[in-house]
């Protein structure tokens, strides 16, 4: 049996979690920062981290309370390595550098992608081969994985993820931060739809491009303010929002067609979007077995973190107290 606690601190949540055996969440703790970030209309980094100083050994301490074991009880701690903001990230390494260190335990250095898709083993035990989606804030990927730990990615976006596009959008149509949610609301509210481009890039590939999405919804506000005439945000939203969906779900829909994985997994902040969700189990549930995780598993959370830890603990992959917070960390394999 191995018990795990888990940080996760990469961008502007406070997460701890206790993992037992990689599948069961004994404590899921996370202390979100959205309402001192949306005054800004986006995170800012300096203020995260002070966040992150101000509520890391509460949110440890209510974590192992949760759980009901100490430290003592622990088989390993590990937190998220990278990426992240640098800033955030140093909050968590360094605590659970000093637990490891106090306590002399193992240290397992996690990547915050691994850790979204391993999110799914706390819902369904992974098959493979399988495809994972990945499309967040930061990122947008498609990866193959052929085996348990190994990573081969065969997408990925080639300028905005799609959660950052989706704050972009908002920022533009006058929408609160966190973008996501409220760009979804609203394009719930529609009647009608403003028809917004797809970018597919060159046939054959599995990147994604956002950039051109957004420029699309600016192009259309400024030019509605030239002519003297309201934009419809609602219809503007729905466009932006089936725009983005139809893309994500073709993507990983033709990538399924060719590789004939045994599951198609979901992680990732976007994960919680109502309209891709439903996409997705439109076009893949009767093709493969389809696995989404609950909304508090999609975003960042530190479950996820103890979940992937525990298969590299299996693997005998380990760090040390020479580890740092490496924000540009690319998905390496473990296995």
């Amino acid at each position: 049996m191995t018990i795990i606690l888990a940080i996760e601190t990469s961008c502007d949540e406070t997460a701890a979690a206790v993992i037992k055996d990689g599948t069961t969440i004994l404590a899921n703790v996370v202390a979100t920062q959205m309402e001192s970030h949306a005054r800004f209309g986006g995170v800012v980094p300096e203020v995260a981290s002070r966040h992150h100083v101000e509520a890391v050994t509460a949110v440890v301490e209510e974590a192992l309370e949760k759980a009901e074991v100490t430290f003592s009880d622990l088989t390993a701690v590990a937190v998220t390595e990278g990426p992240g903001l640098v800033g955030a990230l140093l909050v968590g390494i360094h605590t659970a550098k000093a637990i490891a260190f106090a306590y002399q335990l193992p240290l397992i250095g996690v990547h915050h992608i691994a850790g979204h898709i391993y999110a799914n083993q706390l819902v369904q035990p992974m098959q493979f081969p399988l495809l994972a989606l990945v499309a967040s804030g930061g990122h947008t990927e498609l990866i193959l994985m052929k085996e348990d730990g190994v990573f081969e990615p065969i997408g990925q976006t080639r300028d905005d993820a799609v959660g950052e596009a989706y704050d972009k959008a908002a920022r533009a149509m006058k929408l609160p931060y966190p973008g996501g949610p409220n760009v979804e609301k609203l394009a719930l509210e529609a009647t009608e739809e403003i028809n917004l481009p797809r970018s597919w890039l060159e046939k054959g590939s599995y990147d994604f491009s956002f950039s051109g999405l957004k420029s699309a919804v600016l192009n259309r506000i400024h030019n509605d303010q030239q002519k003297g005439i309201d934009t419809n945000f609602a219809a503007l939203a729905k466009g932006f929002q089936e725009s983005v969906t139809d893309v994500l779900v073709t993507r990983t829909v033709t990538a399924y067609d060719e590789f004939q994985p045994k599951q198609v997994l979901v992680a990732g902040g976007v994960a919680a979007n109502k309209g891709l969700r439903q996409a997705l189990e439109n076009r893949l549930a009767n093709k493969v077995e389809l696995v989404i995780p609950p909304l508090h598993l999609c975003t960042d959370n530190a479950a996820m973190i103890g979940a992937c830890a525990h298969q590299m603990w299996l693997s005998g992959a380990r760090g040390d107290l020479s580890m740092n917070g490496r924000p540009g960390m690319p998905l390496q394999s473990f296995a």
